[in-house]
Formats: structure tokens, C-alpha cells, sequence
């Protein structure tokens, strides 16, 4: 595996033999997506990529939007796409829109008319499927193939000025019916659609297909590399004609890359948007999805997720990546960074009956024992705390060590305490235990009387904060749901979505943390690291989302 940005990999060779060989003085990338949705970490595969090998060879990478159908974007998501880049940590030379290129666009398609390679076509969409064949037979020609140059012209031109209904007819390249390669049986390059554009507004109702208006855009900004996923290798070679017969000064390389995914969760932009739009999730930024702002929300720094993307590398087979391989690299970014704190997401109190009454006594503790220099804490501690219910039993079974009657245990920086006797409610549930503690016994005193197995996080009851902990677990029950929808027993991934994925719960945390701000991290003893949601949290009510839990098996 890969961990930093001057590992050797195949497109960064492609590169450097480019640059010794006099071929490019300067490498210009960009990172081109539509604005049709949020970006997901498979786009931070393309963000980390193109922007860090422009980067480490003094380059420049342009933030491009592919905005070429008007009916799936929105100014919505333009922001949400630069916001995710800028937090990511990087900068773009510059901001275009394919849509700043629509008039040079439609003057190359008038050139492909006039050399006689591309033409207008009336078939309806379902008929130009059917005459484009399969992968084992040939396309058969349209019969308005051969419409001359004259009436192309004058017909694309009419389908400018508004004159034709979205879907009555497409501007087509004239290529090859017969072509192995199905993408270049005469590929449709433009289509009628009276729809209102984000960034040009009613100016246009015809609008270039994406497979012609990215190579021309590559080609007017001067991309070197034209980086991209796998699943656009079949269509290098029209990538290739397009830049070539609407004769583009410049000529950009396309060099495909495998797609980074992530188990359980689906990268598809039209099944994140069901899940949107059907109320699956709690918007684009659930911290259950696998977008950029989903995981920010629920706290990821950028670090840990650029580092996670290097570490996957780069090369041309794609797979889905063990989720544990992205939590190891939040635990190791914030195990230096995030102040340790205790809270309740379970509460069950306690009295400690032999304590004083009305005494609140300030106890000291590391902010951060990986960290030093955080300094340290005062822990409020008084006659009633909480701890977790599941920290009690009645009736243990062996080799419990929590409180149970009788037992000992001792309180994350405090004193040992024992549970004399606990209390019932009608329906049976305990509701409060009795303890008494050993004032000899406070931690950082150097008692060493006696040994207890346990030790319970706690928070002092007078003082602590209500909080609410939203604890998840993965989306997608099948690891594979990408690629996975099972047609053929009438299943779709919708089946497979997770209906426990969120658990919501009332709890408590340490009164100092009152004060805690939206995306404030802590690792709270036991639980994990939490985020506090800055969607969820008001100036009531703290809101805290389990970013990972402390501790995992995976190891790099």
C-alpha cells in the first residue's frame, strides 16, 4: 500500500516521462465534477489524485464543473462541491464551467457538420438504442445518415433557436456503425432540452452530451492529463476523435484509474439521492453516508481522510475498501488531537451514601495523556453520579467485573466504591444503587491496599450536562450493495438498507463541556470519539455522533 504522494505509481511514471521528455513544460490537471449531487469519498480518490501529482510537480489543477444538463443541477450542489474541496485542504488555479465554453462548444459541432461528421438526426431515443446494435453485432445507419451538409446546418441551427421539442431530434457524430467499440457508433453530441440553466439561465435550449463537451473542455484549459475513473477507458477513443476532428489546439492525455468504494454504503450518486429523497437518511450530510459532508458531519478531519485515500493507492483495479481502514486513520489523527472526557449514553445513578452531603470536591485529570501539552481538567465529584446501566448486574455471570452487590470497583480518576444495595422500580427495572466508597482509595494518592478488576467511567450528577448520543452502525446490510442489486428475486438495494443503522439515546456528560461547539471532538472513556453534529445541536440541547468506536483489529 501507498501511504504518501511520493509513492511510485503509474500515472505519476506518465508524468514524470512526459515532463523529462519535453512532451509538457507544465502539468495542468483538473477535477471536473457535475453538479448533480454531493461528492462522496470515491471523489476524494479524484480530488487527492488530481490536485496532489499537479501539486508535487509544481503544476496547477482547475476546479471544473460539467455542467451539461441543466434538468440534474444545482447551484446547491456547486457550493456543496467547493466547500468539500476547500476542506479538504485545496486550492484550484481556477473555477470554470463547461457552460463557459457552450458557444466555442456549438461553433466545433458546426465544424463536424461542415466536415461531414456529424449530422441531425430525427429518431427517437428508444429507436437509436435499437439501431445502434449489441456488443457482439453491428449498429445499422440511421436513415437520416446522410442529410447534407446544407440541411445539418440549417436544421442544428433552427435546433438553436428553439424551433424543435426537447427529444424531436439529436445532433449525432458520424463515425462507424460497425465499430467494436460501441461508443463510437455514431454517439449523440447534442440534444434538444428547453430547460433553464443554472449558471446561463435561458440562453441555451440545446446542450452538448458530456462525452463531447469534456475533451473540448480539457482541451481549452490546457489539460496535460485528463485523470479519470475506469469506467471511461471505453470511451478514450472518442474522447480522442472528438479532440481531433473539431481540431483542438491542444491535446489532452486521458489516463483512467481504479474507483475507490467503501463496504456497506453505495457510491452511486442516483441511489444517494433516493435515499435522500425516499427519508432513508437525514440528507445528503447523514453521517450514515459515504459524502464528503456526511462524514465531516459526523467528524472526520480532512487529514484522515486524505491520508486514507493515499494509503489505498492508485492503480487500475477498482474495489470497495474495509470501512475499518478508513476509522484507523480518524483514531490515529485524533488520538493526538481530541481532550478525553467521560459521558453517560446509558444512565443509571448512584448514591454514594457515605459520602458527604452537599460536598462537591474538584478532581484532576489529563486532558489528553497522548498529549501533554493539553494540559489538564477538574472533574466535579459529589454523593450521586451516573454510570452506564450495563456497568450494574444483580446476578452476574463469572468473570464480571463491574458492580454487582457486594463488588468493588474502582471510578475512572476517583475513589473505589462498592454497591451495597440498589433499588427497583414496579416494573422491576433498577433504577438507583447504593454504594459506599474508600476515601483512602483516590486515585493519584499512591494507595496500593488492595487490588479491584474494574474500572467505570462516571459523571457527577448535580453538575452534568443532558446530552443526546447518536451511536451508528453500517447503512447497507451486503458489503456489496454497489454492484450488487438483486434483480432477479425483485430486490433492489432499498431492501438491504439498514433500519438500526442510527440509535439515538438520552444521556449525560461532565459539566465543563457545557460549552462545547458544534464539530468539537472528544474521546469519551470506552465509547469512542464523538463529534459534536452541527445540524442537530442547539443552544439547549448538545448533540454529539460516534465518529468510531476505540478500538479495531485492522492494522495496515
Amino acid at each position: 500500500m501507498e501511504n504518501n504522494n511520493t509513492s511510485s505509481n503509474f500515472i505519476k511514471t506518465i508524468i514524470q516521462g512526459d515532463l523529462e521528455s519535453g512532451k509538457h513544460k507544465k502539468v495542468v490537471t483538473r477535477f471536473p465534477p457535475e453538479p448533480n449531487g454531493y461528492l462522496h469519498i470515491g471523489h476524494a480518490k479524484s480530488i487527492v489524485i488530481n490536485f496532489g501529482l499537479a501539486d508535487e510537480f509544481g503544476g496547477e489543477t482547475n476546479l471544473r464543473f460539467d455542467d451539461t444538463n441543466p434538468l440534474k443541477e444545482d447551484q446547491e450542489y456547486v457550493d456543496a462541491i467547493k466547500k468539500d474541496v476547500e476542506w479538504l485542504g485545496y486550492e484550484w488555479e481556477s473555477l470554470r464551467f463547461a457552460s463557459d465554453y457552450f458557444e466555442e462548444m456549438y461553433d466545433r459541432a458546426v465544424l463536424l457538420i461542415k466536415k461531414g461528421k456529424a449530422y441531425v438526426d430525427d429518431l427517437t431515443a428508444d429507436e437509436i438504442r435499437e439501431y445502434r446494435g449489441t456488443l457482439t453485432e453491428p449498429g445499422k445507419e440511421s436513415p437520416y445518415r446522410n442529410r447534407s451538409v446544407e440541411e445539418n446546418l440549417d436544421l442544428f441551427d433552427r435546433m438553436r433557436k428553439g424551433e424543435f421539442e426537447n427529444g424531436a431530434k439529436v445532433l449525432r457524430a458520424k463515425i462507424d456503425m460497425s465499430s467494436p467499440n460501441i461508443n463510437l457508433r455514431d454517439p449523440v453530441i447534442y440534444r434538444v432540452s428547453h430547460a433553464t440553466h443554472h449558471n446561463t439561465g435561458d440562453t441555451w435550449c440545446i446542450y452538448p452530451m458530456y462525452a463531447f463537451a469534456h475533451p473540448i473542455e480539457d482541451a481549452i484549459e490546457g489539460v496535460t492529463h485528463s485523470l479519470c475513473t475506469t469506467e471511461f477507458e471505453d470511451q478514450r477513443p472518442l474522447y480522442n476523435w472528438v479532440v481531433a476532428e473539431c481540431e483542438m489546439e491542444s491535446q489532452p492525455q486521458q489516463i483512467e484509474f481504479g474507483r475507490l468504494g467503501l463496504i456497506n454504503t453505495v457510491m452511486s450518486k442516483r441511489k444517494l439521492r433516493k435515499l435522500v429523497e425516499e427519508g432513508y437518511v437525514d440528507g445528503w450530510d447523514d453521517p450514515r453516508m459515504p459524502t464528503i459532508s456526511g462524514l465531516r458531519r459526523k467528524g472526520y478531519t480532512p487529514e484522515s481522510i486524505v491520508e486514507f485515500v493515499k494509503a489505498v493507492g492508485v492503480s487500475k483495479g477498482s474495489g470497495a475498501a474495509d470501512t475499518a481502514m478508513l476509522e484507523h486513520f480518524i483514531r490515529e489523527d485524533l488520538k493526538v488531537k481530541a481532550p478525553r472526557t467521560m459521558g453517560i449514553v446509558d444512565p443509571l445513578k448512584v448514591v454514594i451514601t457515605n459520602y458527604p452531603e452537599g460536598q462537591v470536591e474538584m478532581l484532576d485529570a489529563e486532558i489528553n495523556p497522548e498529549n501533554p501539552d493539553m494540559g489538564t481538567r477538574q472533574i466535579p465529584f459529589s454523593r450521586e453520579i451516573y454510570i452506564e446501566r450495563e456497568d450494574f448486574m444483580e446476578d452476574p455471570p463469572k468473570k464480571y467485573f463491574r458492580l454487582f452487590p457486594g463488588n468493588e470497583v474502582r471510578l475512572k480518576h476517583a475513589y473505589f466504591i462498592k454497591c451495597e444495595d440498589f433499588i427497583k422500580d414496579e416494573d422491576g427495572n433498577v433504577v438507583e444503587l447504593h454504594c459506599t466508597y474508600d476515601v483512602e482509595t483516590k486515585s493519584g494518592t499512591g494507595f496500593t491496599g488492595r487490588k479491584v478488576k474494574g474500572t467505570l467511567h462516571w459523571v457527577e450528577a448535580t453538575q452534568a450536562v443532558p446530552a443526546e448520543f447518536r451511536l451508528y452502525e453500517p447503512l447497507i446490510l451486503d458489503a456489496d450493495m454497489e454492484n450488487d442489486d438483486d434483480e432477479s428475486e425483485g430486490k433492489t438495494f432499498l431492501d438491504y438498507v439498514n433500519k438500526d443503522s442510527l440509535i439515538v439515546q438520552q444521556g449525560f456528560i461532565e459539566g465543563n463541556m457545557k460549552d462545547a461547539k458544534p464539530q468539537d471532538k472528544f474521546q469519551f472513556f470506552r465509547h469512542g470519539y464523538f463529534n459534536v453534529d452541527p445540524k442537530h445541536t442547539t443552544k439547549d440541547k448538545l448533540v454529539f455522533n460516534q465518529i468510531v468506536s476505540l478500538k479495531s483489529s485492522f492494522k495496515l
